[in-house]
C-alpha cells in the first residue's frame, strides 16, 4: 500500500474525526456553554430581585396590615407614639429628585454633545474621564463637601439671590438660616446625576453614523440643525432612558442627602425649607429603630422606593418604544 493510500485510509479510519468535525463539535459545546452561562446570569439576577422584593415586603407586612394605603399620604412620623406616615418623605423624595433631574439632565446632555461632536480630541480625552470620575466620588464625601462648602454658599449667596429675583414664585420662598434644605440636597443629587447621563448620552451621540451627519451638512444644515434634526431624534429614546437612569440614582441616594437636607418633617412649598426623603429616613433611623412597628414602617418605605423604581423603569421602556415607533413611522 502506497503512502498516499495509507494516509487516505487513516483519514477515513473509523473513530477518527476530521479536524472540521472536531471544530464543529467544539463550537456546539462552546455555544451551549455560552447559552448556559448567560441564562444562569439572567436567572440569578431575577432571583436576586425576587429575593430582595420578598424580604422587603415580608418585613413591611406588619405596617402594611396596620396602616394600609393611608401610610402613603399621612405626613406624621412619630416613632415614640407608634404613628407613621410617608407623605412628607415621599414629597421630599420626588421633589429633590425631579429638581436634580431638571437641572442635571440638560447639563449632562450638553456635556455629551460637546464631548462627542464639538470638542477637539485632546480636550475630549481630558474632560471625558474627569466627568466620569464624578460618579466614583463616594456619596459620603459629597455629603461632607455639601456641609462644609455648598450649604454655606447656598445659604449666603444662592438662596437669597433666587428669593430676591424669583420670590414671587412659592418654591423660592424665604431661605433657611443654615443652608440645609431640599434645594441643597437637589444640588448634591445633580452632581450625582450628571456623570451617568453625560456618559451614556456621549456614547449614544457617538453611535450616530457620521455619514448621516455629513449628509445633512452637505445639504446646508448648520451644526445646530444637525444636532436638532439628526443627532437628537436618532438618540431620543436612549437619552430618555439615560435620564431616567439618573433619576433612579437620585431616588435611591441616602447618605449625602441625609447630610444636607435638614431632616424636616413637613411638606413646604419652598425648596429652601428642610425636608427628608424615603432613602434618607431609612438610612438614618433603621440602625436605631425602637419598636417592631418602627422597623416595619421603615421596610414599608423601602417597598415604596421599589415601586417607584419599577414605575420609572417601565416608563423608560414605554417612552423609548414611543420614540422608536415615531421614528419608524417617518
Amino acid at each position: 500500500m502506497s503512502a498516499a493510500t495509507g494516509s487516505r485510509w487513516l483519514r477515513r479510519a473509523p473513530g477518527r474525526a476530521r479536524p472540521g468535525e472536531r471544530r464543529k463539535r467544539f463550537d456546539r459545546i462552546a455555544d451551549g456553554a455560552l447559552f448556559g452561562i448567560c441564562a444562569l446570569a439572567a436567572l440569578l439576577s431575577a432571583a436576586v430581585i425576587v429575593a430582595i422584593g420578598y424580604q422587603v415586603i415580608h418585613g413591611a407586612a406588619p405596617a402594611i396590615s396596620k396602616f394600609g394605603l393611608s401610610f402613603i399620604y399621612e405626613t406624621t412620623w412619630q416613632p415614640n407614639f407608634g404613628v407613621f406616615g410617608a407623605g412628607s418623605l415621599l414629597f421630599g423624595t420626588l421633589v429633590s429628585s425631579l429638581v436634580a433631574l431638571a437641572i442635571g439632565a440638560p447639563i449632562a446632555i450638553s456635556i455629551g454633545l460637546y464631548l462627542s461632536l464639538l470638542a477637539p480630541a485632546g480636550v475630549r480625552g481630558v474632560i471625558g474621564p474627569l466627568v466620569e470620575m464624578l460618579a466614583a466620588i463616594p456619596s459620603v464625601i459629597l455629603g461632607f463637601w455639601g456641609i462644609l462648602i455648598l450649604a454655606p454658599f447656598v445659604q449666603g449667596t444662592l438662596e437669597p439671590w433666587l428669593h430676591d429675583t424669583f420670590g414671587f414664585i412659592p418654591i423660592f420662598g424665604a431661605p433657611e438660616t443654615t443652608g440645609a434644605s431640599i434645594f441643597t440636597a437637589s444640588l448634591i443629587l445633580t452632581i450625582m446625576v450628571v456623570p451617568i447621563v453625560a456618559s451614556i448620552s456621549r456614547d449614544l451621540f457617538l453611535a450616530v453614523p457620521r455619514e448621516v451627519q455629513d449628509g445633512a451638512s452637505a445639504l446646508g444644515a448648520t451644526r445646530w440643525e444637525v444636532v436638532r434634526g439628526v443627532v437628537l431624534p436618532s438618540t431620543a429614546s436612549g437619552v430618555v432612558a439615560a435620564s431616567l437612569l439618573g433619576l433612579g440614582r437620585a431616588l435611591g441616594e441616602a447618605i449625602a442627602v441625609t447630610q444636607v437636607i435638614g431632616a424636616g418633617a413637613a411638606i413646604n412649598a419652598s425648596l429652601f425649607k428642610t425636608g427628608d426623603t424615603l432613602a434618607s429616613r431609612i438610612a438614618s433611623q433603621f440602625p436605631g429603630a425602637i419598636t417592631q412597628l418602627h422597623i416595619a414602617s421603615l421596610y414599608y418605605l423601602g417597598v415604596i422606593l421599589l415601586v417607584i423604581g419599577l414605575i420609572s423603569n417601565l416608563a423608560a421602556q414605554w417612552i423609548g418604544r414611543r420614540f422608536d415607533y415615531r421614528r419608524l413611522a417617518r
